[in-house]
């Protein structure tokens, strides 16, 4: 038989509702950090092949052109700037012709690092293909970013592979005054922003996880009534 209720209220004489507070256990803490950095990532519960599929699209319209605009200005300089430099805005920026054997706005390891360059970029490429198969479909800055690097990449890796002369380099020096800055192309363009733009994804993507780690790990204060006596 159940207790008399005058019994059952004999550890309680207030009657008042014993307060709880949830203490999550260290693999419940684990498994909602690792249910969160899925949310983060945007790695839905669809099929890997359709999200690549969808993401392509994407990609399909923006490397197209920018491997058109890389490679015919690079034409152009080839034809209009060898005998002569030129400039737009006045001046502001110069154009000038040049071969860079080296990495972006004329970083160089040597007379001819270009075999260097080579398979540093083919591994560059396959660790942005990972990136870019992980990352959700409507993740545009994450998608945006991962295109733009691989489409200067490709550019430059374009240069480098089909003769020993180095990258066509058109745009600048630019005198900013305290610096020169060095001669770049269109493909070195789109390698910086989408650098900027993944560092900016990342930089999100941690803060969200440092947020959600914060407001798992606090324990739950106990509101006034549940501190009272």
């Amino acid at each position: 038989l159940p207790p008399p209720r005058s019994a059952a209220r004999a550890g309680n004489p207030d009657n008042r509702a014993a307060p709880t507070q949830t203490v999550l256990s260290s693999s419940q803490h684990r498994n909602q950090l690792h249910l969160h950095r899925v949310h983060c990532c945007r790695i839905h519960l669809e099929p890997s092949d359709a999200r690549v599929r969808s993401k392509f699209a994407f990609l399909g319209m923006t490397f197209p052109l920018i491997m058109v605009l890389d490679i015919w200005t690079k034409r152009w300089a080839l034809d209009a700037l060898s005998i002569r430099s030129s400039e737009l805005f006045g001046g502001l920026v110069p154009l000038t012709l040049a071969y860079n054997k080296g990495a972006a706005f004329g970083l160089s390891l040597g007379e001819d690092s270009r075999w260097f360059f080579v398979p540093v970029t083919f591994i560059a490429l396959v660790l942005l293909g990972v990136l870019f198969k992980q990352a959700a479909k409507n993740d545009y800055l994450r998608i945006m970013s991962i295109t733009l690097v691989v489409s200067g990449a490709v550019g430059n890796l374009y240069d480098r592979v089909r003769w020993d002369m180095g990258v066509v380099d058109f745009l600048g020096p630019v005198d900013l005054g305290f610096w020169l800055f060095p001669i770049f192309n269109i493909a070195d363009m789109a390698i910086t922003c989408g650098a900027v733009l993944l560092a900016i994804s990342f930089w999100f993507e941690e803060q969200a996880e440092r947020q959600m780690e914060a407001a798992t790990v606090a324990p739950a204060e106990p509101t006034t009534e549940e501190a009272t006596p």
